[in-house]
């Protein structure tokens, strides 16, 4: 159940800023932690129904802004880590399953190939943004708990991919971006029962309009929509998704070094019964590259 609720998570990612220009030669490192209610699309040939997951997760992560020859990237690790519980309905009787493990680990790299030049902290309040044009590649590895016997789990047991563009333009304060991806992934040969569950690519589209009230303070309205990512059970084809999800996030800088970010979102529109509300809080630390 958490690893179908995984897969979607590709497609509604809700990131705003990920593609904003930062300084080169600093290093961030996170901690987080999110909480996730609701329900969990399962295909209607699979025999478990009515399923409901709470989901408290926590995560480190390390970044570190790059110049990329000339131009600014990052590249970003992320180690999760989750306790869930869960029911569902399994050919007509009740189960119920609580779990605790390390997430599927992932990294993160980007650049951005237009209007975001590498700059020191020294050139970059001369900076001004205009068009932002970038891109990135994420890969998840099938590292977290998982146990194919088990109808709850925190890990996904495969391998994905996520290709992404970013697109960003600035008006002042006010900047939107627009963040098409698809997400790839291998199969899992040890799915529950012993089955081999193949999914088609999911396709995403993130926008967010990001207002900045002073240097310190800014907040987004975040919505995203994907589809695609049929699942396919031992050759028996489930429903293709189709989502759309909106959430609000705000980041306050308390310092020169820390930072904290609050986000919250909620689905608007379910074609499959894959519909949860989530909250959650992370505070940041940066250092390095003459700060």
């Amino acid at each position: 159940m958490i690893a179908a609720a995984a897969s979607s998570a590709n497609g509604q990612a809700l990131e705003p800023r990920s593609y904003v220009n930062t300084p080169v030669g600093i290093n961030f490192v996170l901690l987080g932690y999110g909480y996730a209610d609701g329900d969990v699309a399962v295909d209607e040939t699979s025999p478990i129904k009515d399923t409901k997951v709470h989901v408290h997760a926590g995560l480190l992560a390390y970044a570190r802004s790059l110049d990329v020859w000339g131009l600014s990237g990052k590249i970003l690790a992320v180690l999760p880590v989750a306790e869930a519980s869960g029911s569902a309905t399994v050919a007509g009787q009740g189960k119920n399953r609580s779990v605790f493990g390390l997430g599927d680990p992932l990294l993160r790299v980007s650049v951005n190939f237009f209007g975001a030049p590498a700059l020191s902290l020294e050139e970059f309040p001369t900076y001004q943004q205009d068009i932002i044009l970038g891109a990135s590649l994420q890969v998840t590895a099938p590292l977290g708990q998982y146990d194919s016997t088990k109808l709850l789990n925190v890990g996904s047991n495969r391998w994905s991919i996520k290709p992404e563009l970013g697109m960003s333009k600035a008006w002042g304060h006010l900047t939107l971006e627009v963040i098409p991806a698809i997400t790839f992934f291998t199969n899992n040969d040890d799915f529950f029962g012993g089955k081999t569950l193949k999914q088609d690519p999911i396709y995403s589209v993130q926008g967010h309009l990001i207002y900045e009230f002073t240097r310190a303070l800014w907040a987004a309205f975040d919505t995203t929509y994907y589809t695609g990512g049929r699942t396919t059970i031992d050759g028996v084809a489930g429903q293709e998704p189709e989502n759309v999800r909106v959430g609000v996030t705000a980041a306050l800088s308390m310092s020169r070094h820390q930072s904290i970010k609050l986000y919250g979102s909620t689905g608007v529109y379910n074609r499959t019964d894959n519909s949860f509300w989530a909250v959650g809080l992370a505070w940041q630390y940066r250092w390095g590259g003459g700060l």
